[in-house]
C-alpha cells in the first residue's frame, strides 16, 4: 500500500513538473513585440501648442488586456478575435499605446501628467480602445485595425470627443507584419490626436 501511494505521488509531482517546464517552455520560446523606438516627429502644426494634461489609463476590452495578439479571419469569422500562439506583446496593447502616445506629446512640446497624480486644473484625456488586432483578408492578405474613442473632460464636464480610426496594410501576413503595422497605425492616430489636441478651443 505504501509503495502504491508513493508511486501515486511521485507521479503527480512528475506530472506537475513537466507541465510547469512546458509552460516556461511555451514563455520562453514566444516571439515577443513593442512598437519600436520611438521616431523623430514632425511638429505638430505652425503656431499650435499643445496643451497640458493629465492622462487618464485607457480601458479596453477584456479580451484586449493582456498581452495576447489578436488577429481575426475576416474571410472564415471576422467575429471571433484569434490569439497567435506563439507571439505576445511585451505588455497589454493599451499600456503599449500610452506610454507611446505619452512619450509623443512629451517630444512635441506637450506637458504631460499621470491622471492618478491628481494635477489640479488640468484637463483630463480618457482614451477608450475598441480595437487593436490584425485583420486578414485572406489567408496571404492582412492589415492593422485600430480605434479609439478619445474624450477630454474638464472635471466631470465633457469638452470634447473624437474617435479615432486607422487601418494599414501589412508588409507580411504573420505576427510580425502585423506588429509592424500597428506600430505604424498606432503612431498615425497618435499624431492625429495630438493635432486635434492643438486646435482643441481653451477651457472656458
Amino acid at each position: 500500500m505504501k509503495n502504491m501511494t508513493y508511486r501515486f505521488f511521485t507521479a503527480i509531482t512528475l506530472s506537475s513538473s513537466l507541465l510547469l517546464a512546458a509552460c516556461a517552455t511555451d514563455q520562453q520560446s514566444a516571439a515577443l513585440f513593442d512598437l519600436g523606438p520611438l521616431r523623430a516627429q514632425v511638429p505638430v502644426s505652425a503656431g499650435a501648442a499643445l496643451p497640458a494634461l493629465s492622462i487618464a489609463d485607457i480601458k479596453a476590452p477584456i479580451w484586449l488586456d493582456s498581452q495576447a495578439m489578436f488577429y481575426r479571419l475576416n474571410y472564415a469569422n471576422d467575429l471571433q478575435p484569434r490569439p497567435y500562439a506563439a507571439s505576445k506583446w511585451t505588455m497589454a496593447p493599451a499600456q503599449l499605446f500610452l506610454l507611446r502616445l505619452k512619450s509623443r506629446l512629451s517630444q512635441a512640446g506637450g506637458v504631460v501628467v499621470p491622471a492618478s497624480d491628481g494635477a489640479v486644473n488640468l484637463p483630463v484625456l480618457r482614451i477608450e480602445a475598441d480595437d487593436f488586432s490584425q485583420g486578414f483578408d485572406s489567408a496571404g492578405k492582412s492589415s492593422a485595425n485600430i480605434t479609439m474613442r478619445a474624450s477630454i473632460f474638464d472635471g466631470r464636464i465633457l469638452r470634447a470627443q473624437k474617435m479615432f480610426m486607422k487601418q494599414v496594410p501589412t508588409a507580411s501576413a504573420d505576427a510580425q507584419g502585423g506588429a509592424a503595422a500597428l506600430a505604424v497605425a498606432s503612431d498615425a492616430i497618435i499624431d492625429e490626436m495630438a493635432v486635434w489636441l492643438a486646435t482643441l478651443p481653451p477651457k472656458k
